[in-house]
């Protein structure tokens, strides 16, 4: 298992959540196995989610998915979010 994590602002994490939870059928369609999401304690709009993979290449496609990357957009993330890889050990 590989989970991925992101960590991103928005503009406003209300509609942001309902782009995020919109996305689950691609989400799922793309290989995505769990997921959670967590907010800034001092920024509500500073978000960090984590996806679960059965493998690199499959987080790799969704990392890079143009899909990803328009809902991103459209839900209000601002900049490039912070991704990264890692297994459980």
């Amino acid at each position: 298992m590989v989970r991925m994590f992101v960590r991103h602002k928005v503009n406003d994490y209300t509609a942001w959540r309902k782009g995020y939870d919109a996305f689950e059928p691609v989400r799922l369609r793309l290989g995505a196995r769990a997921h959670a999401v967590y907010r800034g304690v001092e920024d509500g709009n500073d978000v960090t989610g984590w996806h679960d993979f059965d493998d690199l290449a499959a987080a790799r496609t969704f990392a890079d998915s143009g899909e990803l990357r328009a809902a991103m957009a459209g839900a209000g993330v601002v900049g490039t979010p912070a991704i990264w890889f890692a297994r459980h050990s």
